[in-house]
């Protein structure tokens, strides 16, 4: 019994030196790495996708044992492996704009801590604010954005946890950047409205917990207002290219689309107007020109990171005429036995990612339902658009390509045409496949190439093929407009030598959530 006893107190003692050996290397390692990859609060992302150093930490973090381990080192510990997932999984990710593009970052990945599975929210809530009940965690948990306060060139220790804290909140307080008092007013960080209840839960609480870190003290008569939060990536590219944003809202400039759904609570809309024209006539004597241009409008709401809803529209203009007639005219005037126009289709629209490790994978459908009477045509009016629905089912994927290249691929389900026979078949089905190489010069501008094919499985086969070369500019990270141009034919105009071309002009709209943060739900005051 004896005997049994010295050895479990062996075994202890050895458990414990063992973890405090490893403890301690942790915060060294994470020590030198923030001291060497921070550059004045910004990182290197694209440098840190292959980093070993970073990937040992990674390994520290999911397999540590913090059982025996004292409250300091769990709270360091696990502001440090805060801060050390948000860099690996940005890293990863990378190029990207935001971590808002990656979907579920904070609430709905699965990441290892102390060999436990949970999200970065449940780390942050439940094994750091819940427990240790101390405000000054805000100032210190970095969540890869350049409105958050700044990384430290250094790990924070067990034995300097509280001088630490102390001294980057008090950094943090006085920051004109970050604090901004003017004027008889302050605006003060979207932090505080998010978290208004850390930080006492009244207007008068929050300015006695800033005061106590205040070198001027502010008064607390002061009118309050909170400035847009900054979700940039904290990357060199973003910093050196000064991009302001306040929700990334699922865009990213070295991609030509984002896949990934749109961030919980913001909002998406897209104009697209498409001109297509097409020469026509006999044995290759082009006599006759037809032109269709199409603007879509649609609309996507984040009920959550995973499910967008929203709707999908259609408005036309066709015109038929003879050469040398300009495919612009469609534009102006119309001719009432030569052209037409109006809205064509409405209906539902969905994206959905159903697998959440694949982040840059979502499926999108719409259903529209045609608008108007004789939409095909008849004797006295043109073709313009299909009497029965649409249903659209299009799977997106992108894959990074280094820092400044990327792939985009879409395969799509179009059935058209739905329910305008009597004998209830599908008038027309289709898959078409597009694939677009994008190139980021710079992190605002992606020129792009696209090539795409589409079969029509029906009893005659067709198909229609195009090649084309566009570009999209950032003009905020909320706004974005595109530019194609594409060569285009299909089998009748292979056959009777016709020529045919498509224009285009894209507006994307983000519209970013409001009044929550991604990292929990807020509390507000009055």
């Amino acid at each position: 019994m004896k005997s049994l006893v010295q050895f479990i107190i062996v075994l202890l003692i050895t458990s414990t030196t063992i973890f405090a050996q490893s403890t301690t290397q942790f915060f060294e390692e994470a020590d030198a790495f923030f001291s060497k990859e921070v550059k004045n609060g910004i990182l290197d992302y694209n440098g840190l996708k292959s980093n070993d150093q970073l990937a040992s930490l990674i390994n520290t973090v999911e397999t540590a044992d913090l059982a025996s381990a004292d409250a300091a080192t769990r709270k360091a510990f696990y502001i440090n492996a805060y801060n050390l997932i948000v860099i690996n999984e940005a890293a990863k990710a990378y190029p990207l704009q935001s971590v808002q593009s990656i979907a579920g970052f904070f609430d709905g990945r699965k990441i290892t801590v102390d060999s436990k599975q949970m999200t970065l929210n449940d780390l942050e809530k439940n094994y750091l604010l819940k427990p240790f009940d101390d405000a000054r965690l805000h100032f210190v948990l970095v969540c890869g954005a350049l409105g958050c306060p700044p990384i430290t060139t250094f790990a924070y220790q067990p034995d300097q946890l509280d001088q630490q804290l102390d001294q980057q909140t008090r950094l943090a307080l006085n920051n004109s950047s970050f604090l901004k008092v003017q004027d008889g007013k302050v605006e003060l960080s979207q932090i505080f409205k998010w978290y208004a209840h850390d930080f006492g839960g009244s207007k008068g609480a929050v300015l006695d917990f800033i005061n106590q870190f205040r070198t001027t003290p502010i008064s607390k008569s002061i009118k309050v207002s909170y400035y847009p939060y900054d979700w940039t990536l904290n990357d060199e590219a973003a910093a050196s290219s000064q991009i302001n944003t306040t929700n990334s809202g699922g865009n990213n400039a070295s991609r030509y689309i984002v896949s990934s759904t749109i961030p919980k609570g913001s909002s998406e809309i897209k104009i697209f107007n498409n001109l297509y024209t097409q020469r026509t006539g006999n044995e290759g004597n082009l006599t006759d020109r037809s032109t269709f241009f199409t603007t879509s409008i649609s609309y996507l709401y984040g009920l959550n990171n995973k499910l967008n809803v929203g709707f999908a529209s259609r408005y036309r203009r066709v015109r038929n005429s003879q050469l040398p007639d300009s495919p612009f005219a469609v534009l102006g005037s119309s001719d009432a036995t030569s052209s037409r126009q109006g809205i064509t289709a409405f209906g539902p629209q969905i994206r959905y990612a159903p697998v959440e490790k694949w982040t840059n994978f979502s499926i999108q459908s719409s259903f529209t339902l045609p608008i108007g009477e004789d939409l095909t045509g008849n004797s006295t009016q043109p073709f313009i658009d299909w009497n029965g629905a649409t249903w659209w089912t299009q799977f997106f994927n992108d894959f990074s390509i280094g820092s400044s290249w990327s792939l985009f691929t879409e395969i799509d389900v179009l059935i058209e045409d739905i329910g305008s026979s009597a004998d209830g078949r599908l008038n027309r089905f289709s898959t078409p496949v597009t694939a677009i190489l994008s190139y980021n010069p710079n992190p605002k501008t992606i020129l792009y190439a696209l090539s795409g094919f589409s079969p029509f499985w029906q009893s005659n086969f067709d198909y229609f093929y195009q090649v084309g070369l566009g570009a999209k500019y950032q003009f905020t990270p909320n706004f974005e407009l595109e530019l194609l141009v594409t060569d285009f034919t299909n089998k009748f105009l292979a056959d009777t030598g016709g020529q045919a071309a498509t224009f285009n002009v894209g507006i994307r709209y983000n519209i970013p959530s409001k009044g929550k943060s991604p990292r929990k739900k807020a509390r507000r005051y009055n």
